[in-house]
């Protein structure tokens, strides 16, 4: 299993660098200041998993614990959920369609699943 989670922490941080250099350069073009801060703050917390999901692909072989399978899965569902939506968000704005501002409740529901990963790795170092 740990291998499946440095495979998506590479691919979701070689995602992570294209996502940020759009943001960068060519967002800014297509929407406000504060909503290019909305989707950079989804890439500046991709990463952070991203470095985490490393850790946990990397820490499974000394603990191969439930939890820590756990956490890999909370910080690939937060990556979706937390970041996934403020992309979304940010990209719907570039066409005019806000109609689905309902989106962002789904942010903060991405937050839990990164502190349940958290939480996960806490237990996994505790078990052994």
């Amino acid at each position: 299993m740990h291998k499946t989670f440095l495979i998506w922490a590479a691919i979701l941080g070689a995602l992570a660098v294209i996502l940020g250099a759009f943001g960068a350069h060519k967002l800014q073009e297509l929407v406000s200041e504060k909503d290019v801060h909305t989707f950079q703050t989804g890439v500046t917390y991709q990463f952070y998993h991203v470095f985490a999901l490393l850790a946990v692909g990397i820490l499974y072989a000394s603990y191969p614990t439930s939890s820590m399978i756990w956490a890999g899965r909370c910080f690939l569902i937060g990556i979706l959920l937390f970041s996934g939506s403020l992309y979304v968000m940010t990209l719907m704005k570039t066409t005019g369609d806000v109609g689905l501002r309902k989106l962002g409740i789904i942010t903060p529901i991405g937050g839990l699943f990164f502190i349940a990963g958290w939480i996960c790795l806490l237990l996994s170092f505790l078990k052994k």
